[in-house]
């Protein structure tokens, strides 16, 4: 361990068979993160000696300097200490350079090793402990930052990283070989993956110290109350040589920014990644710390693998599985039918839902969802009258509960839809709640789009919306919520004396407290998030909420690029994929509808009480597939033989390894195209045998075991098909791809 005598020239390394993490303390005492990456690629590198570390070690580093290879632990902005450059960077803070080692300790939690490291700004007196939770032998790491003032004055927070570390190229990497990848997030087009050059976003520069100290950053920043309201709150690094990767998630339902650059002029060049919440300058973020106070960052998980972005991928898929809310949906993954997308379109009533109520039992469902217009009165524009969540008698003349009974009569959970977190400008609740259950600024009520936002910190807030839980699963009985969410309000509010980022997030944090609190009083309901779909697509929601809508898209063409794309952000058992048949599709649309929800969370919709036998038949064989491999999924990864999608690709593929199968789903969109695909499955020389399992009809199937390939024939277009093989195939070797 480290003491106070050997502080200069050491080091602290952490180790399992997936992950090597290093933090270098230079002989000013200040520690740095100078190494993340895959335990084998990393003790072969030139930083560390090949030796077994199976735990946190110190080793002496005989002549270490000042200026020591990588970044400080973390960047920290105050008002009254800045950077020591002039740029938009959360990489050279003047505190985070003059943050000093205190101490360290290692402890151990089940599953998790956590390494807290103690430092201490011997100027401001603000006090931080970065702690390091890593998932043992996953390859990922999560991580967090405390601060405190322990001096006798406030201290005036303006941005703090989550995490920073540097060497990004990863081992024997060159920045040369780097590929940056964010994905752009939009309603109906959500999880667009991009990816551009580290080189074409950050051009080298002269190599004259003044000259070519570089200032750029490529970044990414969301604001608002939607956490993906234009990106997701992801990134990735790739090294497209050498397949050292890095995968981010930022674990925050509000407000976050993330930015990679060259950080350059104070000894050797060096690439980094900076994760944070809300900030100054993108989110009016700041907060003032009184003597003893505290703040928590949010916190962020990185995924380290050697083979490349989709290995990174399946292991941040473990962890996700490994860090959410034990719930047994997650294992049971019933069939949802749900009367929104294409059908009744939030005008339901008791005659249009009795049919769909019967042909949805009749196909296989096991949850029936009423979305919204539930509680509005026929005719009524309901928007801006929301928030007293009671049924409409008039839309239901035998009563709400005589539905909810029939539900459960075929067999079915009963579920509804509801928009908790706002309140209609002309409903009689936004009389009733005080003022300060409301976002304001400036002392104004903050509206948008004919809504107010209510804020979870107060408890009239909270109250309301624990009653009207209550009732609905109470007293109607109700199994399923959907909760959606439909306005996206930036920059926060600034009631209680806090700037708007600030009081954004503490009702971020509130809110998810509230969502907790519901499910330990009704641990069996079950809780979908949406946000007109996927504008809410973040970890610290999924990790409480039983499932995710993936999106609102209406077009069964362009929904294939939003399921594929989607298990990359969301696990595959969460990602609700709408399925909305109608009787007016012929066979081969009906079954290139359905296949996209056959390896997610099935979401039926469409007027299916109008179907021919001939097609409901269709409908209920895709429904019993699901049924037969859904203890597969519910452990499988995702994997993309085709890469990730491109909006308008003709062809996409999206793959699951399980257990003991690996299943795989080919759309063909565009007729204009041969129709004959070929993915690349596994490793070469795999004997293997692909099978049809949806639909029967004219795909062709050959294997190709010399290459670990498979070539699908889809004659017609639009097509798609499901295929099984009885085995969990290998992946690809990033060697052997590249």
């Amino acid at each position: 361990m480290i003491s106070d005598e050997t502080l200069g020239g050491s080091a602290l390394r952490w180790s399992d068979a997936a992950l090597e993490l290093r933090i270098d303390v230079d002989t000013d005492g200040v520690p740095r993160l100078s190494r993340l990456a895959p335990a084998v690629t990393f003790a072969a590198s030139a930083y560390v000696p090949e030796v077994d570390v199976p735990s946190l070690q110190a080793d002496s580093l005989e002549g270490a300097a000042a200026g020591a290879a990588g970044l400080p632990l973390l960047d920290v902005l105050l008002s009254s200490a800045g950077r020591q450059w002039v740029s938009q960077r959360y990489s050279e803070s003047v505190v985070g350079s003059r943050m000093r080692y205190v101490s360290h300790d290692e402890q151990t939690d089940g599953p998790w090793s956590i390494l807290r490291v103690a430092l201490q700004d011997p100027l401001s007196s603000l006090a931080a402990c970065v702690t390091y939770s890593v998932l043992t032998d996953t390859g990922v790491v999560r991580s967090s930052v405390r601060l405190t003032n322990s001096g006798d004055e406030p201290v005036t927070i303006e941005s703090v990283s989550s995490f920073l570390g540097s060497g990004i190229a990863g081992p024997d990497g060159d920045l040369s070989d780097l590929d940056i990848h964010w994905a752009e997030n939009d309603w109906q087009a959500e999880a667009r993956w991009r990816s551009r050059s580290f080189r074409d976003a950050l051009p080298a520069l002269s190599e004259h110290r003044g000259a070519g100290r570089s200032r750029g950053r490529f970044a990414v920043t969301n604001v608002g109350t939607w956490s993906s309201g234009g990106h997701l709150p992801m990134g990735a690094l790739v090294n497209r040589r050498t397949g050292h990767a890095l995968l981010w998630q930022i674990e925050h339902n509000g407000a976050w920014h993330w930015q990679v650059g060259e950080h350059m002029g104070t000894g050797a060049s060096t690439s980094y990644l900076a994760v944070l919440g809300p900030t100054d300058i993108e989110h009016q973020w700041a907060i003032t710390l009184a003597p003893g106070d505290s703040f928590e960052s949010v916190p962020v998980a990185v995924a380290v693998s050697g083979e490349g972005l989709q290995d990174a991928a399946a292991r941040l898929t473990r962890y996700r599985r490994a860090t959410r809310r034990a719930h047994d949906d997650n294992r049971s993954l019933p069939v949802i039918y749900n009367d929104y997308l294409n059908t009744l379109n939030a005008d339901p009533s008791a005659e249009r839902l009795v049919p769909l109520i019967t042909a949805a039992a009749r196909v296989g469902a096991e949850c029936f969802c009423i979305d919204a217009g539930w509680y509005a009165e026929p005719g009524e524009w309901w928007w801006d009258a929301v928030g007293e969540w009671r049924p409409s008698t008039t839309r239901f003349p035998s009563g709400f509960q005589h539905l909810i009974q029939l539900i459960r009569d075929q067999g079915m959970v009963p579920g509804v839809w509801i928009e908790p977190e706002v309140i209609g400008v002309r409903s009689p609740v936004a009389d009733v709640l005080p003022l300060e259950a409301f976002f304001s600024r400036n002392g104004e009520r903050v509206v948008e789009q004919g809504r107010y936002q209510l804020d979870f910190r107060h408890p009239a807030a909270r109250e309301h919306l624990d009653q009207t839980i209550d009732f609905l699963v109470g007293d109607l009985g109700i199994g399923y919520l959907k909760l959606d969410y439909n306005i996206n309000v930036a920059p926060g509010t600034d009631a209680g004396g806090l700037t708007a980022g600030a009081g954004m997030l503490a009702h971020n944090r509130a809110f998810l407290d509230w969502i907790d609190s519901i499910l330990d009083r009704h641990p069996a309901l079950t809780i979908e998030s949406c946000a007109s779909g996927g504008m809410r697509t973040d970890h610290a929601t999924l990790s409480r909420f039983q499932l995710h809508s993936s999106s609102d898209q209406e077009d069964p063409l362009l929904y294939p690029p939003i399921a594929t794309a989607s298990p990359l952000a969301v696990t595959p058992e969460q990602t609700a994929i709408w399925a909305a048949v109608q009787p007016e599709m012929d066979d081969d649309l009906l079954a290139f509808t359905l296949c996209g929800a056959l390896l997610g969370r099935m979401h039926l919709s469409g007027h299916i009480s109008r179907m021919s036998e001939a097609q409901l038949a269709l409908v209920a064989q895709a429904i019993d597939i699901y049924r037969q491999i859904r203890s597969e999924l519910r452990d499988a990864v995702p994997f993309w033989p085709l890469g990730l999608p491109d909006w308008t690709a003709p062809w996409l593929a999206l793959g699951m390894r399980g257990q003991d199968s690996t299943f795989v789903v080919i759309w063909r969109r565009d007729s204009g195209t041969a129709n004959t695909v070929s993915l690349p499955l596994t490793a070469a020389g795999t004997e293997a045998a692909p099978r049809v399992l949806y639909p029967t009809g004219d795909a062709v199937l050959q294997w190709r075991p010399a290459t670990g390939e498979l070539d699908v024939s889809l004659p017609g277009s639009p097509s798609a098909v499901l295929v099984a093989f009885d085995m969990a195939l290998p992946a690809v070797p990033w060697a052997a791809h590249h």
